[in-house]
Order: structure tokens, then sequence, then C-alpha cells
């Protein structure tokens, strides 16, 4: 398995169909999807909040198998990322290629300079990777949401704090 950013060389690479076809299917029996996460992707790579370089896809024997992408948010006075989707196909799950795209995307968005990283998700699944409630770090969700589901991590050791509530792109909806 190889992790590539759909971004090199200044060029977006045209991964985009295998893409939104992975998205539709990790989240067609998800548990808590609204069955739009694919339109979702492609709205927000047209959006200024999209980051091209924290944009990865997993591949396996050349097959997009799995997608990770961030987004930056704002929170208080500083931009950080929102991670959201988190994709990979159900044949392909439980064999770490999600962890795998979740630490990739955290050491470019920390080589990149980003403090924090947020996601909405499971309580059981991304404190693995260090999330914690993101009320800890005085960060709040624009959106009611139980706490342990709405986390955030420093992506660098010398993170300035930021508090506030995060403010995402308007593809969210929110």
């Amino acid at each position: 398995m190889c992790w590539i950013p759909c971004w090199s060389g200044g060029k977006i690479c045209e991964d985009y169909d295998a893409v939104y076809s992975v998205v539709k299917e990790a989240f067609f029996h998800a548990e808590h999807s609204d069955g739009n996460e694919q339109d979702l992707v492609a709205a927000l790579r047209k959006n200024d909040a999209f980051v091209p370089e924290c944009s990865l896809v997993a591949e396996i024997d050349g097959r997009v198998v799995g997608y990770i992408l961030f987004t930056e948010v704002v929170i208080g006075d500083s931009t950080a990322l929102a991670l959201a989707p988190l994709a990979v196909l159900p044949a392909y799950q439980r064999q770490r290629i999600g962890s795998a795209l979740i630490r990739e995307g955290h050491r470019i968005a920390a080589e990149k300079g980003y403090p924090y990283a947020v996601v909405l998700g499971s309580e059981r699944y991304y404190p693995r990777f260090g999330y914690l409630p993101a009320a800890r770090f005085g960060i709040r969700a624009p959106f009611d949401v139980p706490s342990e589901n709405f986390m955030a991590i420093p992506l660098r050791e010398n993170a300035t704090a930021v508090q506030g509530t995060v403010q995402y792109a308007k593809e969210f909806g929110l």
C-alpha cells in the first residue's frame, strides 16, 4: 500500500472519479451518514478552504482504496484544519489504511504549520491518534453534538493555543 497526495508538482491529480466512488461506497452503510459525503468532497475541492497537499489517496496495486481530506477552518483568530472525510473501501477496512492516511495527513499539516485539526467522529476511533474532546482546548462546534464526538488534536508540540467556535467552509452547510 502507498499513500500519495492528490496533488503534486503544482498539479492536482485526476483520481477524482475514483475518490468519489471510494467515499460513496465507504459511507453507504455507515451508521452516521447523510449519503452525500462524496458530493461534499467534490464541492470542497472548489473552495478556497481546500488544502490540496492534505488531500491524500491510498492505493493498493494501482487502485484507490482510501481517501482523506483536510480543509481549512477558522477557530478564533487562527486557521486550523478539519478532517472530513476519511473513507476506506469496506473490503479494505481494518487493515490500517485509515490510520496511515491520518498519520500522513497530520505529518503534512504540521509541516505546513497548521496548529490543530478537528474532527467529528467516533470517540472509539480517533483518540488512538491523539484526538481529545475539543472542549479541552477551548474549541467549540458550531452545532449540537456530544462533546466526546467533536475532537481536536494539536499538530505540533509548540502549537499556540486556540479558542473559539469552529467556522467551517460553507459547503458543510452550517
